[in-house]
């Protein structure tokens, strides 16, 4: 119910512009989320506690409540997705997506990203990666388009047999939308690292162009269709740590990659960027132009309004809000809050084809939390890559812990869900061999990753750096020194055997690593380990204290960091 008090300030603002012979101006809400991650239900964050994830359910609560405001005074809302919309969560992966796209029509999305995580299903159905020569590699990721009531975006995602950008059912470059009797052009790219960050199986004879080009080129094509609003839905992000004002950038890192394009644009092509990716916040004017970025997994949402000339579609003020943390609140912008029923029947029908699964015991008690902390010798990194270790014949084990494990452990009684949140991906454990020297090469290279090296079990480093030389001494557990000539047999996902985060790029064969069809989930791996351990387990149990795994003298962290 709105209150007496706005009743009499509309009927009265309308009453003095109908006298006057003009009309109110046009406010457009524009919301954006990015790196949703399937994150339909809502859920703590013990890796942020600040940042509770609120699911679609409340987070609908608050678009109908913006869509109520704007209904009121004339205004319109457009609601944006910058990428990673379905990867992430039982509910949302046993269905490849399904329940989230069909949550995101239920919402009214407008348009969507298309994202280096919307690949992790490969073809539709059971197999994460082609199997034959007749399975399309991109069959899961098209069926979510085609069941979108929203355009997926692509502008930069380059077909190599074209040259051109893809050209898939529903997937197209960019989209102009006119609401309000105002035309409004959205443009979709993704980070040019994002075909690094998929599985290469999944994304065989495609390639990404420069953002900042492309973006420029497709600007110039919605404003020839009349466009006189341009976003762009980026998943490519940055971060900044204070939203007091908009125009103090002094808390963000501008190397990152989303500033860099801002920065690089002509002044006047864009509008307002939609950021994603790094799972960071954004609400800021760079170059001219606003971003927002809410985090990740529904903890937040972006929201600019701007005020439009109805005349001629010009743009007469913008407000960037900072990213709004959903909470269970009575109201927002005056506005009961109550969840949208269609998305609460969706989430409901998710939430119970997961319960069974979700809740079904692993048989092992955690006595307390594992996360990432100390990342990348983390209580919850040690564990994943011991784990792997105990169950194959190898060496060593190796595994990106930053980004490829996706959430910490609650204490308690284990159970599938939580593994499942841990390890979403359909990733398989395989063994390649190289030899010392290689090994070396690869370890030296991730020196420079600083806290994203990779974790690795059944082996201690000794790092050292002098001028632009990196030296790795290895040591295995059984205390052999590991030379150069010797092989040592080495337990990776297939993510990273086939390229992913380019960990293995110097070394990788050139038919690349020999791999089984036959090959365990890393998950699957996961739970033999913890079953056969048994009993209950601490995380103080995995810290590597005194010995770690990674060493490096202080004096040789700044040379080693910038050689």
């Amino acid at each position: 119910m709105l209150s007496m008090k706005r009743i009499l300030t509309v009927l009265l603002a309308s009453a003095l512009l109908a006298a006057c012979g003009e009309q109110a101006p046009l406010v457009l809400s524009f919301i954006g989320t990015n790196d949703v991650h399937g994150q339909i239900l809502p859920k703590e964050n013990p890796m942020d506690p600040q940042h509770s994830l609120a699911g679609l359910a409340l987070f609908s609560a608050y678009v109908d409540a913006i869509r109520e405001a704007r209904a009121e005074d004339g205004g319109a809302v457009l609601l944006i997705d910058a990428g990673d919309m379905w990867q992430g969560t039982l509910e949302s992966n046993l269905s490849e997506g399904a329940s989230m796209v069909a949550a995101f029509n239920a919402l009214g999305y407008t348009a969507a990203a298309l994202s280096n995580h919307e690949f992790d299903f490969g073809p539709a159905g059971a197999a994460a990666i082609p199997e034959s020569d007749t399975d399309d590699a991109r069959g899961a990721l098209k069926a979510r388009a085609r069941e979108a009531n929203f355009p997926i975006l692509a502008a930069n995602l380059i077909d190599d047999a074209t040259g051109e950008p893809v050209n898939w059912e529903n997937i197209s470059p960019s989209v102009v939308i006119e609401i309000e009797g105002v035309k409004v052009g959205i443009i979709g790219i993704m980070t040019e690292n994002g075909l690094t960050a998929a599985i290469s199986a999944n994304t065989k004879g495609l390639r990404l162009a420069p953002l900042a080009a492309t973006i420029e080129k497709e600007a110039r094509v919605v404003r020839n269709a009349g466009a006189t609003i341009v976003i762009v839905t980026a998943h490519a992000g940055g971060g900044c740590d204070n939203f007091d004002d908009p125009f103090d950038i002094s808390s963000c890192d501008l190397d990152h990659e989303i500033f860099q394009v801002a920065n690089a644009l002509p002044k006047g092509h864009v509008d307002h960027i939609f950021a994603g990716h790094a799972h960071m916040g954004i609400a800021h004017v760079v170059n001219g132009i606003s971003i927002t970025s809410s985090f990740s997994r529904t903890a937040a949402f972006g929201r600019v309004d701007m005020t439009v000339d109805r005349s001629n579609g010009s743009i007469v003020n913008k407000k960037i809000h900072p990213p709004i943390l959903l909470a269970n609140e009575p109201s927002y912008e005056g506005m009961d809050l109550s969840p949208n029923t269609a998305v609460t029947a969706i989430v409901d029908q998710a939430a119970g084809s997961a319960a069974a699964a979700r809740s079904e015991a692993i048989g092992i008690t955690l006595q307390t939390a594992f996360d990432l902390e100390g990342n990348p010798e983390s209580s919850l990194g040690n564990l994943f890559v011991d784990s792997l270790l105990d169950t194959v014949d190898a060496d060593i084990a190796i595994h990106i812990n930053s980004g490829g494990i996706r959430s910490s452990l609650p204490a308690g009684e284990l159970t599938f869900g939580s593994v499942y949140e841990m390890m979403p991906f359909d990733n398989t454990l395989v063994i390649i061999e190289l030899s010392g020297a290689e090994l070396r090469q690869v370890i030296s290279e991730q020196v420079r990753r600083g806290s994203h090296r990779v974790g690795f079990s059944g082996m201690r480093v000794e790092i050292s750096c002098s001028g632009p030389a990196t030296n790795a001494d290895m040591q295995l557990s059984d205390g052999r020194t590991i030379e150069d000539d010797d092989t040592i047999r080495i337990g990776v996902a297939n993510f990273v055997a086939l390229g992913g985060d380019r960990v293995l790029a110097s070394v990788m064969p050139e038919d690349g690593f020999a791999l089984r069809d036959d090959a365990p989930l890393l998950r699957d791996v996961i739970i033999r380990s913890l079953q056969k351990r048994g009993g209950s387990i601490s995380a103080d149990d995995f810290l590597s204290g005194d010995e770690p795994r990674w060493n490096m003298p202080e004096a040789d962290k700044s040379a080693c960091l910038t050689n």
